[in-house]
């Protein structure tokens, strides 16, 4: 046990964090001119294995966390295929700038959920997970990343490496 979780959970968790903290230059770099960078492949990675590991965990069943992963796992296979099948050709460019910033915004909304279940002052805010400040966090993250999304498709113009 680490902290409390198990080997697994902990491995899980940690690469969790690790595609939340590389989705943030990614993204950055979506809204600002300049080249794709290694970064984008290690943050895809990253998103693969967390959702990759989150179906090792334990589970009663089909949760909404399964769903999430079976979502995430489509969402991560369209940016992979605009990204290296289709170069970002396109209509292809759109998808993956989308396909992006949806997968980061799902590792942001797993983080906000299991902040509410396993932080003790935000669970006694929303102990069931249905009470207004957790929905107001989840509103908040997602009007963040409708804008982030909207002003990245604006933006984006991908400059390969050369």
């Amino acid at each position: 046990m680490i902290f409390g979780m198990t080997y697994l959970t902990f491995i899980h968790v940690a690469i969790s964090l690790v595609a939340i903290l590389l989705g943030i230059p990614v993204v950055a770099r979506m809204i600002s001119p300049g080249r794709l960078t290694r970064m984008t492949t290690f943050f895809l990675a990253f998103t693969i294995a967390a959702t990759g590991t989150g179906f090792l965990l334990p589970s009663a069943g089909v949760t909404p966390a399964f769903a999430t992963g079976i979502v995430s796992g489509v969402t991560l296979v369209l940016a992979l295929y605009a990204l290296y099948g289709c170069r970002l050709s396109g209509a292809w460019r759109a998808v993956y700038v989308g396909a992006v910033v949806f997968a980061f915004y799902l590792n942001v909304l797993a983080l906000v959920v299991q902040a509410f279940q396993k932080i003790r002052p935000l669970h006694a805010l929303a102990p069931s997970g249905s009470e207004p400040p957790f929905l107001i966090a989840q509103g908040v993250v997602l009007l963040l990343f409708v804008a982030l999304g909207w002003y990245a498709l604006q933006r984006f113009e991908p400059v390969r490496r050369g």
